[in-house]
């Protein structure tokens, strides 16, 4: 069973002494319950079963084998209050779209009320968060904080296996670095009888998109989750498991990190949470991969100004360009004759000519340099638009640099961090003040540029927003939970004011590519690593993470030019949103050969992919980045969801000359008859589905970092 219809979702309520409360959403099931005061998980059915089926004996998890049962951790004032909890209310609200489950409770540890949010859509994945009140007329502090957490499951391994290597029954699989330019990086890991912490942005770098799986190896069943938050969260999962044993325990949590208090209530204020995602299946990662997606489209990335289908085929120039007029003229005619259908100015013009590369320095101006531009940026604007061009700007809203006249009006827009020195230029959301000018600011600029698209940046380091920012009470609060609550808050206030401006979200690449942060925006750059193989990975790596569509890939530019083929460029940003840079300087023109298949590209892309992306199903034959440099290929595939079309990517890597690769294709109906299409050899053929999927076939790759695009279409 993989193909869900996304319609069931429900909440089985279950009053009495001890309440219990199954959600059920798609084939996934998780209960939790209300056991001596304490909300508890009580496990989890990737079949559809509520955990009572067999009412007099019920399957759920004895939370009592577990040190930390609770389904979320919270401390106020130093104590633990996910205990001695008092239930007053539950409720739900059904639409045709979904349902929303709140459970309320009052602490009698603490003056606090805490509100469980759940809401079920039909896929198998669901959204949790929660929803924290000060009861009382002073100042409380929040030092711990997971969204959801508690027993996942208590397995018996006797039925199932004679083996007692523990270290293989789970693996979990996560993005391994969090540096620059490695985003996607995708492993499985055994998973050892101890506690394992996988950290983002806090104490880590912030290129780790936020995302953990774990898969029982034994059974079958896979758990996906992300946290939707642009700070510092880890994943923990903790495994208690002898081999002299046969029955181990796991659970979980998906918390918030940073400096404490993380959060200072004051009287009577409530706090919302981040959300987290989870959901399981019984299946492999394509079909947790496309779970996710299908939530993700669904519940999360579905504000209805941030369409999807707005997938224009982008393209720009920066600071690695002289930016001047003519130049910019000489690129927009090369990027019309490509096809591209919106034309970006990226960093460097608001810098005076020749200082193009000190672009940060600038940042806040936001006004284009008058020696650069004239006769204005209206010159720019209208030449693209007379040549049946959209115009877009760049600008980063949030960090000012050194000539920005804020920079030095405005001290106290910067936080100081933990050694008590100012913030580079990062400014603090925190302060009305602020947000309201950062708002303000781009809305000026979508009016008065007359902007189709804003590109907005975010070049800060992880450590640039652990901040601690003084409260009224005399104490300091960790500034990161309130700072991203006010961004996020920005972006969609201004996406609802300007709903026909489509938004494109990058963070310095990566940096910033979370459901919380990408709710406003039409698609995301993933990463500013442009060059093969590494490049493939990536597209990889964050289709797992993000729907296709949303995705951005770069063709050209960016040193894309210095590895592997001119095809291999061009075909990774098939899988995603396509954006293109220029493939001759504007004193000269470009290669005709060149020319030639970058326009049969795009308008393969245009005609045949655009239509389908926004809702299809992407495979990853090949999701793990170090197993796959050291086979030498990649493969990827992106199908509508009816079976009727898709595209197979077959990219060879490092060291993998003259390959011959089998593949299976996963998108297609095996009761349809398809034409097959090899875009390197321009030949076409037919092949049944059935054969397609279960007998696949087998492409040459000639030499390393070279492609191989496959179509299919039904007939």
């Amino acid at each position: 069973m993989n193909n869900f219809n996304h319609k069931f979702f429900d909440v089985y309520y279950q009053p009495g002494e001890n309440p219990i409360f199954c959600y059920r959403t798609g084939y996934t099931v998780y209960e939790e319950a209300l056991v001596n005061g304490s909300l508890v998980a009580r496990g989890w059915n990737a079949s559809g079963y509520p955990l009572n089926v067999l009412t007099n004996c019920p399957s759920n998890i004895d939370p009592k084998l577990f040190a930390e049962p609770f389904a979320f951790n919270l401390e106020v004032n130093g104590a633990c209050i996910d205990y001695d909890l008092k239930f007053i209310d539950f409720s739900t609200e059904k639409t045709d779209k979904d349902i929303h489950a709140v459970i309320t409770l009052e602490s009698g540890i603490s003056p606090v009320r805490v509100k469980v949010h759940t809401i079920l859509d039909g896929t198998a994945m669901f959204t949790r968060w929660l929803v924290i009140e000060n009861l009382s007329d002073t100042p409380i502090n929040i030092s711990r904080m997971s969204i959801i957490s508690g027993g996942m499951e208590v397995m018996n391994r006797a039925p199932l296996t004679y083996s007692n290597e523990i270290e293989k029954f789970y693996s979990v699989g996560y993005f391994d670095d969090d540096t620059w330019g490695r985003e996607g990086d995708f492993a499985w890991h055994d998973l050892n009888p101890d506690t394992l912490c996988i950290e983002t942005r806090f104490n880590r770098a912030r290129f780790r998109h936020p995302l953990m799986f774990i898969r029982n190896n034994l059974m079958g069943t896979m758990w996906f989750a992300q946290i939707a938050y642009s700070g510092g969260c880890r994943f923990t999962v903790d495994y208690n498991a002898k081999k002299e044993q046969n029955t181990s325990a796991l659970s979980f949590k998906a918390e918030i990190s940073g400096y404490n208090p993380l959060l200072i209530l004051k009287a009577k204020e409530f706090f919302n949470t981040p959300e987290a995602h989870i959901g399981v299946v019984n299946g492999d990662i394509d079909m947790a991969v496309n779970e996710m997606i299908s939530h993700a489209r669904r519940s999360v990335l579905n504000v209805p100004e941030a369409d999807p289908s707005a997938l224009l085929v982008g393209a720009g120039m920066g600071a690695e360009h002289d930016m001047s007029v003519e130049t910019s003229k000489a690129f927009i005619d090369q990027f019309k004759e490509m096809g591209c259908e919106i034309f970006i100015i990226d960093a460097g013009w608001q810098n005076p000519p020749n200082r193009e590369m000190e672009w940060g320095r600038f940042n806040g101006m936001n006004h284009p340099d008058t020696e650069r531009y004239p006769n204005g940026i209206a010159e720019l604007s209208d030449y693209c638009r007379k040549k049946g061009m959209k115009f877009a700007m760049w600008v980063e809203i949030e960090r000012l640099g050194a000539y920005s006249p804020k920079f030095q009006s405005h001290p106290q827009w910067r936080l100081n961090n933990t050694y008590g020195e100012k913030a580079k230029g990062y400014i603090d959301f925190t302060n009305p003040e602020v947000a309201q000018w950062a708002e303000e600011e781009l809305a000026r600029m979508i009016t008065e540029y007359k902007l189709d698209l804003l590109r907005v940046d975010y070049n800060v380091d992880h450590r640039d927003y652990h901040l601690m920012k003084p409260t009224d009470n005399g104490g300091k609060e960790y500034a990161g939970l309130r700072h991203f609550d006010a961004v996020c808050k920005m972006y969609l206030n201004l996406k609802k004011r300007f709903p026909n401006v489509i938004f494109e979200n990058c963070a310095g690449g990566g940096g910033r590519t979370d459901w919380a942060q990408m709710k406003a925006f039409n698609h995301t750059w993933v990463s500013d690593w442009q060059k093969n193989p590494r490049s493939v990975m990536i597209t990889n790596g964050m289709t797992m993470a993000l729907p296709p569509e949303r995705v951005d890939r770069l063709f050209a530019g960016m040193g894309c030019h210095e590895f592997g083929s001119f095809d291999s460029h061009m075909r990774n940003t098939m899988f995603g949103h396509m954006s293109i840079n220029v493939v001759a300087p504007a004193a000269t023109y470009a290669n005709p050969e060149q020319m030639r298949f970058i326009k049969h590209s795009v308008e393969l892309y245009k005609s045949f992919i655009r239509p389908f992306l926004p809702e299809s199903k992407v495979f990853h034959p090949t999701p793990e980045v170090k197993k796959a440099l050291k086979q030498g290929y990649s493969l990827l595939e992106v199908a509508a969801k009816d079976g009727s079309r898709g595209i197979f990517g077959v990219f060879a890597l490092s060291g993998s000359n003259d390959k011959e690769i089998k593949l299976t294709l996963k998108g297609v109906d095996t009761s349809k008859t398809y034409k097959l299409s090899f875009d390197n050899l321009g030949t076409s053929f037919e092949i049944s589905g059935a054969s397609a999927y279960m007998n696949g076939i087998t492409v040459k790759i000639p030499s390393s970092m070279s492609s191989e695009l496959i179509t299919y279409e039904a007939i």
